[in-house]
């Protein structure tokens, strides 16, 4: 089978007047800045300032903490695409103060190793009277983008609650493991622990939000930008009907390798990999999302350039690949990712 690697002759591209985006907090946010600005300046080939791009966000990393619902990525994405996000961490306000983190931690209230600014409070306190007051969590995250004005439209994957857990090794528990949050694993151990499993509650029981699967079904593309594989895109196609929705819709389904060079760019996904079992690796990543003409979720996969050798392992499982450079350095090199995307699976209807 010949490489896709090599340049394929330019052809006009079919219009995208909707792209429909499966993400994660910090690394699909900024490749949502990256599409956006590549829509906007015409780097994306058939894309549009009018291009409709709905994200369908990761909301089991959610939780609750001092009485506030918190929904990191819900937030990070609203946050970073509203130009309101502190860019050196990634996550959080701009121009953050703790005073109420302080206050909190001299009351002696746990957890401390968890610390919500005192402008992030205000988001979590809307939220939290707006769910209490009886509407979903969709028409609370509508509410609060009217504020930040993101320039896409944001849909939690589900209403219902989902929490992940992840199973880490103790010695001093009955059974040698105990199991934590997932903000515990990825904030307080810092992920250095060694992930055993991970648990995702609440997930069987759950259903998608409105507009999900139509926003799936209806799409001219699909994207799994490159988030975590495991605990954002993963639990996202685990919320059932999500992943019927995707292998079923008559749009192209793209991913973009978050691991380059063997390693996650940031984040945990080398030890979540892990924990199930799958080779840290740009091909490993690919066939684990599985070609859909094998019952997988996608059509073609991207890797970045120093991942080149892997392309026939995902052209023999069924994939269309290329390797291009997969580093989110600025708007205009995620751009070109985002058109590389479409280009390659633009070529698959050559």
């Amino acid at each position: 089978m010949p490489s896709h690697s090599a340049p394929l002759p330019a052809t006009d591209p079919p219009p995208l007047r909707r792209v429909t985006v499966l993400s994660g907090g910090v690394g699909g946010a900024r490749f949502l800045q990256g599409l956006l600005h590549g829509l906007r300046s015409g780097l994306v080939p058939g894309g549009s300032a009018d291009t409709e791009v709905t994200v369908v966000a990761n909301t089991a990393d959610d939780w609750w903490i001092h009485g506030l619902k918190v929904c990191p990525d819900l937030d990070t994405v609203m946050y970073t695409l509203g130009d309101g996000i502190d860019v050196d961490r990634g996550w959080g306000r701009r121009d953050e103060t703790w005073s109420a983190k302080t206050e909190l931690e001299a009351y002696g209230v746990e957890p401390t190793w968890f610390g919500l600014g005192d402008r992030d409070i205000a988001t979590h306190l809307v939220r939290t009277q707006m769910l209490e007051a009886g509407f979903t969590l969709s028409q609370v995250t509508e509410a609060l983008c009217r504020r930040w004005q993101p320039g896409v439209r944001l849909l939690p994957m589900s209403d219902d609650r989902v929490e992940t857990h992840i199973a880490v090794a103790d010695p001093d528990s009955p059974s040698g493991r105990r199991v934590v949050h997932f903000q515990e694993y990825w904030v307080r151990l810092r992920a250095e622990v060694a992930a055993e499993s991970v648990l995702v509650v609440g997930q069987e029981a759950a259903t998608p939000a409105p507009g999900v699967l139509e926003a799936i079904a209806e799409t001219d593309l699909v994207v799994l930008p490159p988030s975590n594989p495991v605990v954002s895109v993963g639990t996202i196609l685990g919320v059932p009907g999500l992943r019927d929705a995707v292998r079923t819709t008559s749009a192209p389904v793209v991913g973009l390798s978050p691991i380059v060079g063997g390693t996650h760019v940031r984040g945990m996904a080398a030890q979540v990999l892990a924990s199930i079992g799958v080779e840290v690796s740009a091909a490993a990543v690919g066939a684990h999302y599985g070609a859909r003409s094998a019952g997988g979720v996608l059509d073609a996969w991207l890797v970045d350039e120093r991942d080149a050798d892997q392309l026939s392992r995902l052209e023999d499982a069924g994939l269309r690949a290329r390797a291009v450079p997969l580093m989110m350095t600025d708007h205009d090199a995620t751009a070109r990712m985002a058109a590389a995307a479409v280009d390659l699976v633009a070529s698959g209807r050559r």
